[in-house]
């Protein structure tokens, strides 16, 4: 086969500040955070640096002391486990750079819906569904958590209780009811 069209990995692929999977941010957007989901990625970052790398570094140090590199399990799985540490952190230390951390709780007792409400709305076929607009390294859809950015959360954005906003679906333009927006209550611990 020609080498023209075989992509050959280079150590710019290695350098990708985001892991796979990862939606990026809108262009010229902030990366929204709630204060919990900061504090979440921060204690991530700081246990990277500050317990795995040093101990995979250990590792890997120990393993180079044990002769031929090249067949040296320990060594290989080590370096390539210090590479994703490493490339974790730069992700993490970038995200964090440009983060914005925005407090609900300061629209707490409002009916509109800005970041970090919990909104219950009602599709045209009745059924009722509960979703929580948090920040794109956040949101877990498995609780019920969506993305600042998702269809879902943009089409809600800034409707009150009672409005019918128009949501783009594949299926096409879905009508639904803004039932109920809660924020959670403001805290004295920051």
């Amino acid at each position: 086969m020609n080498k023209a069209f075989v992509k050959e990995p280079s150590s710019d692929d290695e350098d990708e500040g985001e892991p796979p999977g990862l939606p990026p941010l809108p262009a010229g957007s902030r990366n929204y955070l709630t204060p919990a989901g900061w504090r979440r990625l921060r204690a991530e970052l700081m246990n990277l640096l500050d317990a795995e790398r040093p101990k995979t570094v250990e590792t890997v140090s120990w393993a180079a002391k044990n002769g031929d590199r090249s067949e040296n399990g320990d060594y290989l799985y080590g370096k390539k486990r210090l590479r994703e540490i490493d490339r974790r952190i730069r992700f993490l230390t970038q995200r964090l750079d440009i983060a914005e951390v925005a407090d609900p709780s300061v629209h707490h007792g409002s009916d509109q819906v800005f970041f970090g409400a919990t909104v219950t709305y009602a599709t045209a076929d009745g059924d009722e569904r509960t979703v929580t607009i948090k920040g794109i390294d956040e949101a877990d859809s498995l609780r019920g958590e969506v993305s600042w950015v998702s269809p879902i959360a943009r089409a809600l954005l800034k409707s009150r209780v009672g409005d019918e906003v128009s949501l783009i679906t594949p299926q096409g333009v879905e009508k639904i009811e803004v039932l109920a927006v809660r924020y959670p209550a403001a805290t004295d611990a920051g």
